[in-house]
């Protein structure tokens, strides 16, 4: 269907008469007058009597106008999907829970007029570099290795230094302790069934065992967050690691405790990832947000990955 002929079906509709609507759409009203025509011509019905007052709607037309104006309204969001400045600005924050997903909703608190697509790519870097070269979405956020290639016209900002903290249950040995360092986590279980095997994230925890003699034990099923949740609330050994920006919910009765790590402090090390030539409003305004809020690493006490330290074997 000719949404052109729509549009100006509705025009009439509304005005009343073809030279107003003529005038409204800045067209001529023989251009008006073709259109309802052929308008009418695929539908099979007449949708106004001409009067000499102007046009009316006969019941066919009465019928299709609440239609005509829905079939607008929908070209006119399936245009805005995807119309740079118009459509949502798109950013994978990798996953709901942690930091980047929390900046997000920051940024829109601040500026709720921009519409906002947040996704979760199952990416790694690799992957998620390549959904932004080919406009699937218009931001990420992950660690980015020196030697990472960028293929030309995406940029990268590192502007996230994430903390870890050790998250353990009530009965835990550690439960008590205000802070850590990481030397009093050898030998104990640290526990990160589904730890993503692949790209930047297996590098850096690698890196990190190999760094302070850490096992992190990744062996086991995925039955969610809650499930892992409700087994360190009950066990005396299990803990996890988790970042100090993420967002974990749980039952008062499970009493967990999230405990810093210092002297030095992990930091995982995330940046923003975009097309150079992105036009989005959007997101030069996330950009600048991200900068004005963005956390340095301290000069000392913390611990960065050098990205090329050998793997560590971990069970």
């Amino acid at each position: 269907m000719d949404l052109e002929a729509v549009r100006t079906f509705v025009a009439v509709a509304a005005a009343g008469q073809f030279q107003e609507a003529a005038a409204e759409l800045s067209v001529t009203q023989q251009a008006v007058s073709k259109r309802v025509a052929t308008l009418e011509k695929g539908l099979g019905v007449r949708l106004f009597t001409r009067t000499a007052r102007g046009a009316r709607l006969t019941v066919d037309g009465q019928a299709f106008l609440p239609h005509a104006r829905e079939l607008l309204r929908v070209a006119e969001r399936a245009d805005a999907s995807v119309r740079p400045g118009r459509r949502a600005l798109r950013v994978d924050v990798v996953n709901r829970r942690i930091v980047t997903a929390g900046l997000l909703q920051d940024f829109y608190r601040t500026r709720p007029a921009i519409a906002l697509d947040v996704v979760t790519l199952d990416a790694d870097v690799d992957g998620a570099i390549a959904a932004v070269e080919a406009g699937t979405v218009d931001a990420t956020f992950h660690a980015v290795p020196p030697r990472q290639h960028l293929p030309e016209g995406i940029r990268s900002a590192q502007l996230i230094h994430e903390p870890h903290q050790l998250l353990v249950g009530p009965r835990h040995p550690l439960a008590g302790a205000r802070a850590l360092t990481p030397g009093q986590l050898v030998g104990r279980r640290i526990w990160m069934p589904g730890l993503d095997a692949r790209g930047e994230v297996a590098a850096y925890y690698d890196e990190l065992s190999a760094a302070f003699g850490i096992t992190i034990d990744v062996v086991g099923p995925v039955f969610g967050n809650e499930t892992l949740l409700a087994e360190i609330a009950d066990s005396a050994d299990l803990s996890t690691l988790v970042g100090e920006g993420s967002r974990y919910l749980w039952p008062d009765s499970y009493d967990l405790r999230r405990i810093p790590i210092r002297d030095p402090a992990p930091l995982y090390p995330l940046s923003l990832i975009w097309r150079a030539d992105n036009p989005h409003p959007g997101l030069g305004e996330l950009r600048g947000y991200l900068h004005s809020r963005r956390t340095h690493a301290p000069d000392a006490h913390v611990w960065l990955p050098t990205w090329g330290a050998p793997a560590a074997r971990r069970p």
